[in-house]
């Protein structure tokens, strides 16, 4: 006789997702599996702005007020996927956006919710303007300071 079939697979459920769980896998291992939390865009316009005077700088200014949802992220480890837009190659410093550089918010086409800081754990060379890429790292919400954006990945590493 033919061999018995396999198992039917079991599922590890999360609040949002479930996934497809080997037998051998046991209770840390599913935590680390969990442990990324795949963040879009469409979640990060969950905020709205208020304009604050700056004496400072003689202009008005956007201050974040964040929805609970994306509060809940503040500090997590998440995974992102964006378009790439170095701005200072020099310096190190990138920016992940929702949309292309020429329908980004550097060019007016766009919310500031829809851009992110990326603070790369280390250098990565050949990075290509609107180039897709794929992050991880600490999600940092900014509101105090006015030199960054709204949103920061700290420690990130492109993952694909």
């Amino acid at each position: 006789p033919p061999p018995p079939p396999p198992p039917p697979p079991l599922f590890f459920f999360t609040q949002t997702t479930a996934y497809p769980m080997l037998r051998s896998l046991v209770g840390s291992e599913m935590c680390i599996r969990d442990s990324q939390n795949i963040i879009t865009w469409e979640l990060l316009k969950n905020v709205e702005f208020d304009e604050i005077w700056s004496e400072e700088f003689q202009a008005y200014y956007m201050v974040p007020k964040f929805s609970e949802s994306v509060k809940e992220m503040d500090g997590k480890e998440v995974q992102i996927r964006g378009f790439i837009i170095p701005v200072d190659i020099v310096q190190d410093y990138y920016v992940l956006s929702a949309n292309p550089y020429s329908s980004c918010f550097f060019c007016g086409q766009a919310g500031p919710e829809s851009v992110m800081e990326i603070q790369m754990i280390k250098k990565y060379e050949g990075l290509r303007m609107d180039q897709v890429i794929t992050y991880k790292g600490t999600l940092k919400l900014n509101v105090d300071d006015i030199y960054q954006l709204n949103y920061i990945l700290e420690d990130a590493e492109i993952i694909e």
